[in-house]
């Protein structure tokens, strides 16, 4: 049997403990931000700031440059009206100005050319995006020391990826280092540039290519040719699973007008 004094500090003892738990409660309430902000994903994910900010422009980069024959300001092209793309310049890869003559490959290292014309398209924007992230981390009460470095592309099988060899170092009591940042394109540009390469040997030897044979190789691929009235010749090479598409020109083995091969 429970005297009625110790009845009555138990009673205290619970009241305390309810107490220390609402004030436990209130000070993490109050503090959590800022005793958890060195772990928090907004603080220590350099990396997804950047590919949150770079993704975009890498894969509006891929897609023009794609739909243009690997370049983004193609300087030797076919303007043609393809519907809700609209008008592409789509760059030659194998031209001849010639009747009767095989075309001359215009990129012979086409994936290289590819690749470097992204990284001059993102250069300004990978300066603007470094600089923005060290911003907001001075901002929220670090020291940054950051480092740039080398920016490379790679285009790979089924992706492209984008590294960039900055070093950055931020301190707020410890100091957490990162480096190489990399970005990864799901985009199977790889195949449809080698596919590309392969029609464009064909245009070199006989003007032109038989795509069903690439078809029923590559049971998701989709090659479209459409010959234009000055016997250019207009591949349109589409990935039917993640819609990746590359368009390019040749013109090869050329007839004079009013006469038929």
């Amino acid at each position: 049997m429970i005297k009625k004094g110790e009845k009555g500090g138990q009673v205290t003892i619970f009241i305390i403990i309810a107490i220390l738990i609402i004030a436990l409660g209130i000070l993490i309430y109050l503090y959590y931000p800022k005793i958890f902000s060195t772990v928090s994903p907004e603080t220590t994910s350099p990396s997804l700031y950047i590919q949150q900010c770079m993704q975009e422009k890498i894969a509006s980069t891929v897609e023009n440059l794609s739909l243009q024959g690997g370049s983004v300001n193609p300087a030797f092209y076919y303007t043609f009206y393809n519907g809700k793309e609209g008008v592409n310049n789509v760059e030659y890869l194998c031209y001849t100005n010639q009747y009767y003559r095989p075309c001359v490959v215009q990129q012979p290292m086409l994936m290289e050319h590819i690749q470097s014309q992204i990284l001059k398209e993102i250069k300004s924007s990978t300066v603007t995006c470094f600089n923005s992230m060290k911003d907001s981390y001075i901002k929220k009460g670090y020291e940054v020391n950051m480092t740039p470095g080398n920016t490379t592309v790679e285009i790979l099988p089924e992706k492209i990826v984008t590294t960039f060899a900055y070093e950055l170092d931020l301190t707020k009591g410890e100091t957490q280092k990162y480096e190489d940042f990399r970005i990864v394109l799901d985009n199977n540009l790889y195949e449809l540039v080698g596919i590309a390469n392969s029609i464009i040997n064909w245009e070199t030897q006989y003007g032109d290519a038989e795509v069903t044979t690439y078809m029923n190789f590559y049971h998701d691929l989709s090659v479209e040719k459409k010959k234009q009235a000055d016997e250019t010749t207009l591949y349109i090479l589409t990935d039917t699973t993640r819609n990746n598409k590359f368009e390019f020109a040749t013109r090869s083995y050329a007839f004079p007008p009013g006469i038929s091969p």
